[in-house]
Parts: structure tokens; C-alpha cells; sequence
């Protein structure tokens, strides 16, 4: 089973480049839209355990950036899966599922050798 996370293609441009990256080589996958889903603690505690926190939160992101510099310096794992929580936007994207194994990002290169196997 391969699972896409993030927002709607037609909302952001990293995850419809994934998912037109995994159509051209006709491989099956399913898009979890967190709008629409939805994302509980314990999944996106699976991703920040797996990916590292750091890495899960999207720092490039508006909904970050727009954050007081005092809230940014003073983030802690919990503080930021609570803020991730509430807005879903600040998840870095996409995240790719394959049976449990799960990377972060989209580049190219990164997914030929992900599916290179």
C-alpha cells in the first residue's frame, strides 16, 4: 500500500509533482488530503518519531513564518505537534507511505531511487 500525505494537489504544487511523478510511472497510490482526512495525534506522532520533528514541521511554510520569532524559538517536539495538529498546513509534504517505511519531500531523483527496488 503506498499513501500520499499532504494537501490537495490542486492546493500544493509539491504534492501534485509527486503525484504526477507517480502517475507517469503508473504506479497505485492513495492521497490522504489532511483538510479533508484529517490527521490524529498518533499519526502524525508516527511521522515525527520516523522523520524527526524537525524535519515534519514545514519552517519555508506562510503558516510558520507568520508565527512570533518567540513561539519559533522556544518550539519543542510537543509544542510542535500541537501547533501541526491545528493547522495542518504546517506539515512539511509530501510524506510517502509504503508499507510503513516513510520519507519526506519530493524530488525526482529521491523517488527513482525510492522505486528503484
Amino acid at each position: 500500500m503506498i499513501r500520499l500525505y499532504g494537501l490537495s494537489p490542486s492546493t500544493c504544487d509539491t504534492v501534485k509533482k509527486a503525484k504526477k511523478w507517480l502517475d507517469s510511472k503508473e504506479i497505485a497510490f492513495e492521497i490522504h488530503d489532511y483538510r479533508k482526512a484529517g490527521i490524529d495525534d498518533a499519526m502524525l506522532r508516527r511521522f515525527c518519531d520516523a522523520l524527526d520533528w524537525e524535519q515534519v514541521i514545514n519552517k519555508r511554510g506562510t503558516t510558520y513564518r507568520k508565527l512570533p520569532q518567540e513561539q519559533k524559538d522556544t518550539l519543542t517536539k510537543e509544542t510542535a505537534i500541537a501547533l501541526m495538529l491545528e493547522q495542518p498546513a504546517m506539515i512539511k509534504r509530501p510524506i510517502l507511505d509504503i508499507d510503513g517505511a516513510l520519507y519526506i519531500g519530493f524530488k525526482a531523483e529521491q523517488y527513482s531511487t525510492i522505486f528503484q527496488s
